[in-house]
């Protein structure tokens, strides 16, 4: 049985920092694209940021390009997301997502498989 399950959201003050996490098991980390995606209320369901399966560079949108980090560690089979300089538009639900493929989606439909999601909220 495959569980993602993320951690670490909580009330912030825009201009934080916050590391999200994904545990992960029965699947390795290490086989699969790994990404990120958040949903704030009332909206779709959002690409944040991605790593292929293959390749060390990893993929980000425009909007997050320089303030957050996704990394994984295979030997905790564990995704990261470190995200600096929090604006409010940045509150979300925060999901972790498994596709198998080399290269992965950006499109939510595409993954194979979801966390329950982490709330995060970014105060002014």
């Amino acid at each position: 049985q495959v569980q993602l399950v993320e951690s670490g959201g909580r009330l912030v003050q825009a201009g934080d920092s916050l590391r999200l996490s994904c545990a992960v098991s029965g699947l390795a980390v290490s086989n699969y694209a790994m990404g990120w995606f958040r949903q704030a209320a009332g909206d779709e369901r959002k690409f944040v940021a991605r790593l292929f399966r293959d390749y060390d560079t990893p993929d980000y949108a425009d909007s997050v390009t320089g303030r957050f980090t996704i990394s994984k560690d295979n030997a905790k089979n564990t995704v990261y997301l470190q995200m600096n300089g929090l604006k409010p538009e940045d509150a979300a639900t925060y999901y972790c997502a498994a596709q198998n493929s080399a290269f992965g989606s950006r499109f939510p439909s595409q993954q194979d498989y979801w966390g329950q999601g982490t709330q995060v909220t970014v105060s002014s």
